[in-house]
């Protein structure tokens, strides 16, 4: 799967091809596009793409269901402030609240996260 695809978008760049993949949640779509992709822009450099190299941080998450309008996205940042609070965890920037479903995608059914840097 995840190797089979990175190796036709490898070719697909390589021979300028248009390329459809599908796979399934979970499987590794974003490994099997990106690798292939970073190699291609090392081995042939775009003057309209920079890549960046960001400090690592390490982020606490709260994952959670259902609706992510702005009250949920309040409540759910608030638990996890609380909740870091009480374990002695010190926050070390802003909270950013992750979508990961387009948003006909039942309410039940998506994956969201609140995440908030933390100190180390």
């Amino acid at each position: 799967g995840q190797l089979q695809m990175a190796g036709a978008v490898s070719d697909a760049l390589r021979t300028g091809e248009h390329l459809l993949v599908q796979a399934g949640t979970g499987t590794g779509k974003s490994l099997g596009y990106l690798a292939p992709a970073l190699a291609h822009l090392h081995e042939h450099p775009d003057e309209r793409v920079e890549l960046v190299q960001l400090p690592a941080e390490t982020v606490a998450v709260l994952r959670f269901s259902g609706d992510r309008g702005v009250d949920s996205i309040a409540r759910h940042t608030d638990q996890l402030r609380d909740t870091l609070r009480d374990y002695g965890f010190a926050t070390a920037g802003d909270p950013s609240a992750w979508f990961y479903d387009p948003p006909w995608t039942l309410p039940c059914r998506r994956r969201n996260e609140i995440a908030i840097p933390i100190e180390t």
